[in-house]
């Protein structure tokens, strides 16, 4: 093998073990080799969390690539399954059950569902490692144009190469989606050549233009080829029964199956729709509650600009409400930036969305991203209300997403750093809108009654997501039964309903995360009893990364071999983010 740059980078691993096990140093080298891999083969990866190393290229779009890719996890899973246990630290491990759970998830995606045969999603392999080198400020604006304008002459050669994983029908759902991107990223790659000027000399401006120039033909013989593969294309995306259960076994819901996940989105959508009627009542007894909803609808900035500012206004005044009622610890140097959903991806983020701080970044800083409207819908700024803005900036910002994942980044652990577990880190948001209102932060009936809608839309995801997979009801029906229960308008309806046909289980994570959370919660009090601090319960989630509940549970009763939540302090390593 070559030697390259990713071969020399620094590469953090958890402290030794009070107690080591002889096999340790051999588990945490298997760990960093994986990573070093998955760096090397994702740049646009690489990018996003703060390595450099790999900013000027684009990834192996060939098929080959990702068949030798399924090969080398299906190794890397034997290896670490091959060590004995009995020869690992407690803390080694946590982390090897952990690192199982993470190989073992993504080989399902690789190996079963096979999105990457299935979807063409090449124009998101050019547009998101683009928007990563344009979006933050980790170096001087030239230096990124230089990066950039690599990438775009990469591009081309990246879009052909990413046919060859077609060689069985596209679902035509899917490639409608990438149809409408590549009428889209255009503009993206205009403002990377707006920004160019006036910052690159000339030689160097002439360099990213004909970049542009090149791709923007590329990107429309690609779209050509993507409408020529409808004709041939398959409208069957479901999972199915089986495949679906076996994913959601794969998930690691402390003990819950999709039956019983199924059974709670129904029950949470009664509950919260009872609870939006009663706060409705409060607002105004004499009139409906379509009414009432419509009123606060109306109750939005006059313009996306205001909104913006909105955004930003309510972010910050819950951040200070953390602080002042000392709800959960607030680091000093994290920090945060709102813009708006850059065009080519409004198509699938309907409504806001976060970019983590890059865990590698020297100063990180987290995006967050608001969609101004989707299909240019004339009612949009109804979904920008002031109300939907404070349950929003909570669940995006401060306790929510940006406050959790600049935490967790700063845990030395590779196997937490690549952990997928929405339903802590989607459910941790959600469970933040709620925990805000009863730590008296935005808690009027507005406020209440636009958590309770936000909440009847999470429920609405978890009886899709379960019921769509399954095979029991179609896109469109979807798209009725959202408006008819949210009060969505019909254009952000129908952009969630196409997310969910492609993201099995993950959009079900938000709410049911937020039960398990609660449930976690409450499950801590009645063992700790007097000793439960609630800063100290947040404190202990954040520091211990993006884990599954499952996982965080046995990390909160002692599992991994590290104080349980109510011990003595100065022990717990994990301190140390």
């Amino acid at each position: 093998m070559t030697h390259d740059a990713i071969d020399d980078l620094a590469i953090p691993r958890p402290a030794p073990a009070a107690e080591p096990g002889p096999l340790d140093d051999r588990f945490y080298d298997l760990v960093e080799a994986r990573f070093r891999r998955i760096v090397r083969d994702h740049p646009d990866f690489a990018t996003f969390i703060g390595i450099h190393t790999e900013d000027h290229r684009l990834g192996d779009g060939e098929r080959d690539a990702v068949l030798g890719e399924i090969a080398a996890e299906r190794a890397h899973l034997a290896a670490v399954e091959a060590l004995d246990v009995a020869e690992l630290s407690a803390d080694a491990r946590f982390e090897r059950d952990l690192e199982i759970h993470n190989v073992r998830r993504d080989l399902f995606d690789s190996e079963v569902q096979r999105l990457w045969e299935r979807r063409s999603t090449a124009l998101d392999g050019i547009g998101d490692p683009l928007f990563a080198l344009f979006a933050r400020d980790f170096a001087p604006l030239a230096e990124r144009l230089d990066a950039m304008t690599s990438r775009l002459e990469a591009a081309p050669h990246f879009l052909e190469q990413s046919k060859s994983r077609a060689v069985v029908p596209q679902v035509r759902l899917w490639q409608t989606i990438e149809i409408e991107t590549a009428g889209e990223i255009p503009a993206l790659f205009d403002e990377i050549g707006a920004a160019g000027a006036g910052v690159l000399g000339p030689a160097e401006k002439r360099r990213l233009d004909a970049a542009i120039r090149a791709t923007k033909t590329a990107v429309a013989d690609y779209r050509t080829w993507l409408e020529g593969t409808l004709a041939g294309g398959t409208d069957d995306w479901a999972l199915g029964r089986e495949r679906y259960d076996e994913l959601v076994a794969l998930r690691g819901f402390d003990g819950v199956d999709a039956d019983a996940i199924l059974a709670i989105g129904e029950e949470q959508l009664e509950l919260n729709r009872a609870g939006r009627v009663a706060a409705a009542r409060e607002i105004d007894p004499t009139v409906d509650e379509k009414t009432v909803v419509g009123r606060i609808k109306s109750d939005h900035p006059a313009t996306f600009a205001a909104a913006l500012d909105a955004y930003r206004e309510v972010m910050y005044r819950a951040r200070q409400h953390l602080i002042d009622h000392d709800i959960v610890t607030v680091p000093d140097d994290e920090r945060i930036e709102v813009i708006a959903t850059p065009e080519y991806i409004r198509n699938v983020i309907p409504f806001a969305a976060y970019f983590d701080p890059p865990k590698f970044d020297a100063d990180p800083n987290g995006i967050y991203i608001v969609t101004p409207s989707v299909g240019n819908d004339a009612n949009a700024m109804r979904e920008h209300n002031y109300s939907s803005i404070s349950n929003t900036s909570i669940h995006e910002a401060y306790p929510g997403h940006h406050l959790q994942l600049s935490v967790a980044g700063k845990h030395p652990s590779l196997t937490r750093a690549l952990t997928n577990a929405p339903e802590f880190v989607e459910g941790w948001g959600m469970y933040s809108e709620q925990m805000m209102r009863e730590q008296g932060f935005d808690d009027a009936a507005n406020f209440r009654l636009n958590m309770y809608t936000d909440a009847i839309w999470r429920a609405c995801r978890i009886i899709l997501d379960v019921r769509m997979h399954r095979g029991e009801i179609g896109v469109d029906d979807a798209v009725r039964y959202m408006v008819e229960r949210t009060s969505f308008e019909t254009s952000n309806a129908r952009a969630e309903v196409l997310r969910y046909t492609y993201t099995p289980t993950y959009q079900l994570s938000y709410l049911l995360g937020k039960v398990l959370l609660l449930q976690l919660r409450a499950d801590e009090q009645a063992r700790l009893g007097d000793r439960f601090s609630l800063k100290t319960f947040h404190d202990t989630l954040l520091r211990n990364g993006s884990l599954p509940i499952s996982f965080h549970r046995r990390l909160l009763e002692g599992g991994s071999g590290r104080r349980a939540l109510g011990g003595a302090p100065g022990t717990d390593r994990l301190a140390a983010r």
